[in-house]
């Protein structure tokens, strides 16, 4: 087997929690490689949706900043070049906030931040087994067109997103049986829509959308006071997120011209030249898909552009505003919403959230709920049998325990974004989630790398660490 090369980190997985690692261990000081099994940088923001639509719940209910760092650099650098918008919060949103960035110039200024940050790049290579001593990770196997290659590490993150180099190595895992999981949905975009006509259809048939409904309760707001305002809207890119045409979908569902599986919906995406594109994420959804077999993720891959293809005639036909519209873009492989969860030395739980905790080994923080995961179904706001939602307490956010990172029962390796330790509920899969502990699982790698110790060592002492993501741009204290 080859050598490909030695490294004091390296990271396996090249979306967003191994993009925010890579530039976080390379300006920490490590000699850092990133491993990408595909050609492209980015994950769910550019390459799995929901593109474009990210930069959401960087502030807790409270109206507090809560993330910062890498994701907000990013936000920032597009914004000032012309392929972001605004982070805007509707009064009508609650606490939500949210940012429209254009993917494609997203994916092209992460790699040019791998320059800027001399971060390795070995791309098209798939990380197949860890190279392991005992209980120690020594190195990273990959395959690619070259063959099997060896390459040596220091520490070893995985942000392959479904944990699947943890597991090899020997790191215990938590996953729900392939029914209980949450659906997994292909993205497209479209342009040629006339946003006029969508937006007097809003707010002309206000009992034909759900935002009218879901948030009265968090606002204290009548159902009228929510109609009054949302006709107030000038601009479609207030909106964000459209869930809604109950009637038209209903019909569609009694004709056999829609497949049942999601509502009707879309995101919103700027392009180049002040153009907005309609994101579907929503309108296919596959059930019963579990992403740890392949057979499982070969079907999702064929029933999610089944769904699109019904799913684009049939709004093309009935949806007001889309008559003239047509595919820009469609994500070229499934987004994953829900796999393994890998067992780490702290296990954070839907506790920690509904109570807003801190921990002493904050690396990070987090305002969304846990729980209220959906299961496939005509009304995407449907929740699992069981499932409640629960905010942090006070309007305020939890801390991520650096300890979240650390796998159990393995040495030299830490784990970032959707699969670090927390139960079901407080599951961390979102964009703004997986950067934030990405960075903190880069920065922690190449700390331990310069002083020679272990990272279930550094949670003896992670002042410095800490001290390192502050100087970075993160936001660990001063919040509810």
């Amino acid at each position: 087997m080859e050598l490909f090369g030695e490294y004091d980190v390296v990271i396996a997985g090249g979306g967003t929690s191994g993009v925010a690692a890579a530039i976080a261990s390379a300006r920490a000081g490590a000699n850092t490689l990133l491993v990408e099994r595909l050609g492209a940088l980015g994950g769910q923001l550019n390459i799995s949706g929901p593109p474009g639509f990210a930069y959401a719940h960087m502030y807790n209910q409270a109206g507090e900043q809560i993330i910062g760092g890498i994701i907000d650099e990013t936000h920032k650098r597009l914004l000032k070049e012309g392929h972001a918008l605004p982070q805007i919060r509707p009064d009508f949103r609650g606490s939500y906030s949210f940012a429209y960035v254009d993917p494609d110039w997203w994916g092209l200024m992460v790699f040019e931040m791998m320059q800027e940050n001399h971060v390795n790049l070995l791309l098209h290579s798939l990380a197949v087994e860890v190279l392991k001593e005992g209980d120690a990770v020594r190195g990273l196997i990959v395959e690619n067109t070259s063959g099997r290659q060896l390459i040596l590490s220091k520490v070893l993150i995985d942000c392959t997103g479904e944990g699947d180099i943890a597991v090899r190595a020997g790191a215990p895992s938590e996953k729900l049986p392939r029914e209980q999981l949450q659906p997994h949905t292909l993205t497209f975009n479209a342009d040629g829509v006339d946003w006029d006509i969508v937006l007097n259809f809003i707010k002309d048939n206000p009992n034909e959308f759900d935002f009218y409904n879901r948030r009265l309760d968090r606002l204290g707001w009548t159902k009228e006071q929510m109609i009054e305002r949302i006709r107030r809207v000038e601009d479609i890119t207030e909106i964000g997120e459209v869930m809604g045409w109950i009637t038209i979908r209903d019909k569609g569902i009694a004709k056999g011209e829609w497949h049942g599986f999601s509502g009707i919906g879309f995101f919103l995406t700027p392009r180049e030249g002040g153009t907005i594109q309609a994101l579907f994420q929503h309108s296919s959804q596959v059930p019963n898909c579990d992403p740890t077999d392949v057979r499982d993720l070969t079907y999702g891959e064929i029933e999610c552009r089944r769904q699109i293809v019904m799913a684009w005639k049939f709004i093309r036909k009935n949806i007001p505003g889309f008559e003239n519209a047509y595919i820009t873009r469609i994500c070229p492989e499934i987004r994953i919403r829900e796999s393994r969860r890998i067992m780490g030395d702290y296990y954070l739980t839907s506790e920690d959230v509904a109570e807003a905790r801190k921990f002493k080994d904050v690396i990070g923080k987090s305002g969304m709920a846990a729980g209220g995961h959906h299961i496939a179904t005509t009304d995407t706001i449907v929740r699992g049998e069981g499932a409640t939602i629960s905010m942090p307490k006070d309007g305020g956010s939890h801390d991520i325990p650096y300890r979240c990172l650390v796998p159990k029962n393995v040495e030299n390796m830490l784990i970032a974004g959707k699969h670090i330790s927390t139960d079901r509920d407080a599951y961390h899969r979102f964009l703004q989630q997986t950067m934030v502990t990405g960075q903190a699982a880069g920065v922690a790698a190449a700390l331990c790398t310069k002083k020679g110790i272990t990272p279930r060592q550094l949670e003896k002492d992670v002042s410095e660490l800490q001290k390192i993501l502050v100087k970075q741009g993160a936001i660990l204290y001063g919040t509810r």
